[in-house]
């Protein structure tokens, strides 16, 4: 399929297939809220692909290094309130409903009070689907678009443009952000009206990783224990049952001991218990994600809060006896 139709349904959900001729592309400008590693390489790649980016900071000290990449950053959040679309890219529930929803106490007007009829609010965040749920209705109640398209891919495929994009609303808006879309990842998966299911296959997706990678952290333990190379072993596993982007690229760096910060500990922490939380809301137990909580509950303890994802390998190494020293800056 080529770029201009990088349109899926993923099985038994329902999907659109737009063609290119048929989309709405966004001539406004955009608003950019939650410029961390992440939306630093998106709201480049939007700048690179033409747009006009106002990007939205809480810290003057992000200013001048926003602005020499082509943007327009701002400190004030009205500043964003006529831009066609206004994309966020944030860490959690609260840090994007403070954003739309505002705060009466401190007189803070949110995007949805702000933002003009007919706005779009492009939700990249990986967030709970009730929250999903919740700011769609509230955008819809002033005549405002909501769609959620969370994003698999660390901060180095963002800037590639290699990320794997799950998008979901109104099929209108969802077809007036593909070209927007296009200029962030290499595929965009649509998968229907609702945008909270956009967020539930990103939540579930990231389980899997997660589970992989406790995993492979466990089986590269016990090769090490009993003296057998890991690397072999994970080439010859990768090479033939598990040939999967997660299982070589972490089972990699689960070997060669690199933890350097991609999704942090933290963050992952918070997926997994909004995971769990679904969970628990369908009455499907998920035994497997539980116990990585636990581990990353562990890892986080021992100080490790700022290493990637990868670092489960090391707590499992850890709790099997085994001590490796890590270097002052992990690589």
């Amino acid at each position: 399929m080529s770029k201009d139709q990088s349109i899926s349904a993923l099985a038994g959900l329902p999907a659109s297939e737009v063609e290119p001729s048929g989309r709405l592309s966004v001539e406004g400008e955009i608003g950019f809220v939650g410029l961390g590693h992440m939306g630093i390489a998106m709201a480049a790649n939007l700048i690179a692909a033409g747009h006009r980016v106002i990007a939205y900071v809480r810290r003057p000290d992000q200013m001048e290094k926003l602005g020499a990449l082509g943007l327009e950053p701002t400190m004030d959040l009205s500043s964003l309130f006529d831009c066609e679309v206004v994309v966020s890219m944030l860490p959690d529930d609260a840090a994007v409903r403070y954003v739309v929803l505002g705060r009466e106490g401190d007189g803070v007007k949110g995007l949805a009070a702000g933002l003009k009829r007919g706005a779009i609010h492009l939700s990249m965040s990986t967030i709970s689907a009730a929250t999903a749920s919740r700011l769609a209705a509230e955008h819809a109640r002033y005549g405002q678009g909501y769609v959620a398209a969370p994003v698999f891919g660390n901060p180095d495929a963002a800037k590639a443009r290699q990320l794997f994009v799950v998008a979901a609303g109104p099929s209108t808006d969802v077809e007036r952000c593909l070209p927007m879309l296009d200029s962030l990842g290499q595929r965009t998966f649509v998968v229907g009206p609702d945008p909270s299911h956009a967020n539930l296959i990103k939540l579930l997706g990231n389980m899997m990783t997660a589970t992989t990678l406790e995993v492979l952290g466990e089986v590269v333990a016990v090769a090490l224990k009993r003296g057998l190379e890991p690397k072999p072993f994970i080439d010859i596993m990768t090479s033939t049952m598990f040939g999967g982007r997660a299982h070589k690229i972490y089972g990699d760096k689960i070997v060669r001991k690199s933890y350097a910060p991609g999704f942090v500990l933290p963050l992952v922490l918070k997926d997994v218990r909004l995971a769990l939380a679904e969970a628990e809301i369908a009455g499907a137990p998920m035994p497997s994600v539980n116990v990585v909580r636990d581990r990353l509950i562990t890892g986080i303890a021992r100080g490790y809060a700022d290493l990637d994802w990868s670092a489960l390998g090391l707590i499992a190494a850890e709790e099997a006896g085994l001590q490796f020293n890590l270097p002052r800056s992990v690589n």
